[in-house]
C-alpha cells in the first residue's frame, strides 16, 4: 500500500466549507446549526462557507455531489466539514468528479453515513478524518465537551502524533433538536470505564479503515469495498449508530467481512462505544449495558472466528456517543497492547 496522502492543513481565518452530503438537518434544525457556525468561528477561528444544498431536504444526489465537489475545487477553501450524517450518501459518492478531488485533496471531516465519502477519498489515496460533525458536536448542547474539541483541534490545525484519551464520562442520550430550549441544557452522562483491551499483548501501527458498520455492510453489497490484499495490515474501525443494530446483525455483518477474506486482513480492531439509547429506545441503564454486552460478544465471536490474533479495543470514543474523538481515515494509527495506548497521526 503507497505512503497515506494527508492533504495540507487549514489555518486559523481560512474558509472551511460546510456541505451536507447526506442529509440536509440544518434546514430542519436551523438552531442548531448555527450554534454549530458559531463555535466553528469562535473556537477555531474559521470562516464556514455553506453550499447550496446545505440546508436543503431531499436535495437531488447529483446536486449534494455537485457541491462536494466544488468545495474541493475551490482553492480559497482549506477544508470541508459535513453538517451530520443520514442514509442515501451511497447514491451520491457515484457523481463526485473524482479527478477534482485527486486534483484537489482537502481534509474531510465526517462520520455515520459520511463512511460513504471516507471510503471513497480512501480509494482515492486521500486521508480524510472520522468524525467532527457540525450539528452534533459543534452544535452540542450546553457546552463544547473538551476531549471532543481537543481532539478536532488537533486534526483541524496539525499534523502530530495524538494519544486518544478515555473518556471519564460519557453519554448517549441526546438533547431534543425540536425544542430549542434544550440547547442550555448539558446532555446526560454517565461515568466512564476506560477501554476494553482483549487479543495478544502486542503493538500494531498500520493505517486506518472501516467507519460506521451498517455503512459497510452497504458498501459491500455495491460493491464499493477495496480487495482484501489493498487492506491487508489495516486497523479497522467499527462503530455503530442510532438504529441500534442489534448483536445478532453486528455478528452477521462481521461475518461477511471475514468471508470476503477482509477481517483477517486486520491486526488491529477498534470498537467505537456503542450507541445503547434513543428516542424510540429510551433503554434504562441496565438495558444498555445488557446491550453493549451482546454487541461486545458479537464482535468477540466473529473475530475469533476470523482473526483470533488481532488486537481488540472496546469503548473507544469515536462513534454515535458523546465525546467523540477524531480518527484520521486511511492515516496512521499506533494501537499498544503492551502500553494499552491507542494514538493517531493527523
Amino acid at each position: 500500500m503507497d505512503a497515506p496522502r494527508y492533504p495540507t492543513k487549514p489555518k486559523p481565518g481560512d474558509r472551511v466549507a460546510v456541505v451536507s452530503p447526506s442529509a440536509g438537518l440544518p434546514g430542519l434544525f436551523p438552531h442548531v446549526h448555527e450554534l454549530g457556525l458559531r463555535r466553528l468561528r469562535e473556537e477555531f477561528g474559521l470562516e464556514p462557507v455553506e453550499y447550496p444544498t446545505t440546508r436543503v431536504m431531499g436535495a437531488d444526489p447529483r446536486d449534494r455531489a455537485r457541491d462536494l465537489t466544488a468545495a474541493f475545487a475551490d482553492p480559497t477553501i482549506t477544508a470541508v466539514l459535513a453538517t451530520v450524517g443520514g442514509e442515501d450518501l451511497i447514491t451520491v459518492t457515484p457523481h463526485l468528479d473524482d479527478d477534482v478531488l485527486r486534483a484537489n485533496p482537502k481534509p474531510y471531516f465526517g462520520y455515520s453515513d459520511n463512511t460513504n465519502v471516507l471510503n471513497h477519498l480512501h480509494r482515492l489515496g486521500i486521508v480524510a478524518y472520522h468524525g467532527g460533525s457540525v450539528l452534533v458536536h459543534l452544535g452540542r448542547p450546553g457546552a463544547p465537551h473538551p476531549l471532543t474539541f481537543d481532539s478536532l483541534r488537533a486534526a483541524l490545525f496539525s499534523s502530530d502524533w495524538y494519544d486518544l484519551t478515555p473518556a471519564t464520562e460519557w453519554g448517549d442520550e441526546p438533547r431534543d433538536w425540536r425544542d430549542p430550549a434544550t440547547l442550555a441544557e448539558e446532555p446526560v452522562m454517565l461515568p466512564g470505564e476506560g477501554w476494553h483491551w482483549q487479543g495478544p499483548a502486542r503493538v500494531v501501527r498500520g493505517r486506518t479503515w472501516g467507519g460506521n458498520l451498517e455503512v459497510l455492510n452497504w458498501l459491500l453489497a455495491a460493491d464499493r469495498v477495496a480487495p482484501a490484499a489493498s487492506l491487508a495490515g489495516s486497523v479497522l474501525l467499527i462503530e455503530t449508530s442510532q438504529e441500534l443494530p442489534s448483536g445478532t446483525e453486528v455478528y452477521r455483518i462481521l461475518r461477511n467481512l471475514g468471508e470476503r477474506g477482509l477481517l483477517a486482513s486486520f491486526p488491529a480492531v477498534l470498537v467505537g462505544r456503542a450507541k445503547a439509547w434513543d428516542f424510540d429506545r429510551p433503554h434504562t441503564v441496565d438495558e444498555r449495558r445488557a446491550y453493549v454486552a451482546a454487541q461486545r460478544g458479537a464482535v468477540t465471536r466473529a473475530c475469533a472466528e476470523y482473526a483470533p490474533d488481532a488486537v481488540l479495543v472496546f469503548d473507544v470514543d469515536f462513534g454515535h456517543t458523546d465525546p467523540q474523538l477524531i480518527i484520521p481515515y486511511g492515516g496512521e494509527a499506533l494501537v499498544d497492547a503492551e502500553a494499552r495506548r491507542i494514538a493517531v497521526r493527523y
